[in-house]
């Protein structure tokens, strides 16, 4: 089966729906599946349902999909430096569930490995647990999370061969490789596409048997929040 592709919109072709469930992988924006998301929001799909880190920023990233007006559900765990997100929340035109990062990590997790639920003492005592199944393990508190799925992963790798084997870099191995085990389809974007063996079989972090489409895609790699010191505290270090 082949699995490359030539760009996002063709990846896409035939997976795209109204109110489908996404999980887009990355931290913040680094990692980010950003030719994905672009082609998404061209398709014009609605009712999106998002499980993400954050939702990027304004312009960019799931930023775009949230300006279009395309998202109804947020699972995540920062609302991060994205003002029109924070506007829709705050006017109830877009459902959020706030999940602890760590929780949201590994309910993806077990959702990849087939775990339905699992105890956490994380938000015990918080709005967190509202509503959550309470057990006592051992005199300690601990809350029931279910695990996620979803109809499609978008994901971002640094290299893949033609099977579908990726390799990440760096930050950028934050939820991409757990979100690619957790869908019904996963696809991924990447900076090179290499024959069959020429990734070592010690080096490849996400195998190509959960990998069902890949392209070599272009990426801006934009920071979410640039930080400088003054000049003047330069010269006074030095």
């Amino acid at each position: 089966m082949n699995k490359v592709y030539k760009d996002a919109h063709s990846a896409l072709e035939g997976l795209a729906h109204d109110g489908m469930t996404i999980m887009s992988g990355g931290f913040g924006l680094c990692g980010i599946p950003e030719n994905s998301i672009t082609a998404l929001n061209k398709l014009g799909v609605q009712n999106l349902n998002i499980i993400a880190n954050t939702c990027g920023v304004d312009g960019f990233g799931l930023g775009i999909l949230v300006d279009a007006k395309q998202v109804k559900h947020v699972t995540t765990s920062y609302m991060g430096e994205n003002k029109e997100f924070g506007r829709q929340f705050l006017a109830g035109e877009i459902e959020v569930e706030f999940t602890p990062q760590g929780t949201l990590a590994e309910r993806i997790r077990a959702g990849g490995a087939g775990i339905p639920a699992f105890y956490t003492k994380t938000g015990v005592g918080t709005v967190v647990a509202e509503g959550k199944e309470h057990k006592i393990f051992n005199g300690e508190t601990y809350i029931l999370e279910r695990s996620l799925k979803a109809d499609v992963a978008i994901i971002k790798a640094w290299k893949a061969d033609e099977e579908g084997n990726l390799v990440y870099r760096k930050t950028t191995q934050n939820f991409n490789p757990q979100m690619a085990t957790a869908a019904t389809i996963t696809i991924a974007e990447v900076e090179e596409i290499v024959p069959c063996g020429e990734i070592d079989p010690d080096h490849i972090h996400t195998p190509g048997i959960y990998v069902d489409r890949i392209f070599k895609g272009t990426f801006e790699k934009r920071i979410e929040k640039r930080t400088f010191r003054k000049r003047e505290a330069i010269k006074e270090i030095a």
